[in-house]
């Protein structure tokens, strides 16, 4: 005699999981929208955190003539900072962030430029806008994303 499960039993089984998936999906859904706004945090954090140690660099040097933008390669966004230098001449510094973030990305959680001084982190509901503005990442959403701002 063959020991097998019967239809009743693979029935059951399945029922089952489809009951446990339709309760947990909705809950894991929001998780996914979190980590990304964490990442969105910390990206913008490790930003200013650059900006400020790459400000105070370049007035040790005595190069300062001010960060103009943050050069995006062909790769990434924030990929180099971009100054002026004793001569008023733009020169292309170091790198803002030891990797570098995609220019493309499909949904939320991304960050994306046009110009290398105004950059756009796209979430749900809303576009949170950040530019450079007198060597500062300054918040340009009229308060829209002060989540992401708060440590």
């Amino acid at each position: 005699m063959k020991k097998a499960f019967t239809m009743v039993e693979l029935v059951f089984v399945i029922v089952v999981i489809g009951i446990l998936s339709a309760v947990a999906v909705p809950k894991l859904a929001p998780i996914v929208s979190d980590a990304k706004d964490a990442k969105g945090k910390a990206t913008l954090s490790s930003v200013r955190s650059a900006i400020s140690t790459q400000r105070q660099k370049l007035i040790l040097q005595g190069t300062f003539g001010g960060i103009t933008k943050l050069r995006n390669g062909n790769t990434g966004v924030f990929t180099k900072f971009v100054y002026k230098d004793s001569s008023g001449n733009e020169v292309n510094g170091s790198n803002v962030l030891d990797y570098d973030l995609p220019t493309t990305c499909a949904g939320n959680g991304c960050w994306s430029t046009s110009n290398g001084i105004t950059y756009t982190y796209t979430r749900p509901g809303i576009d949170c806008t950040f530019k450079l503005k007198k060597n500062r990442f300054v918040d340009e959403t009229n308060g829209g994303c002060t989540e992401l701002l708060t440590q």
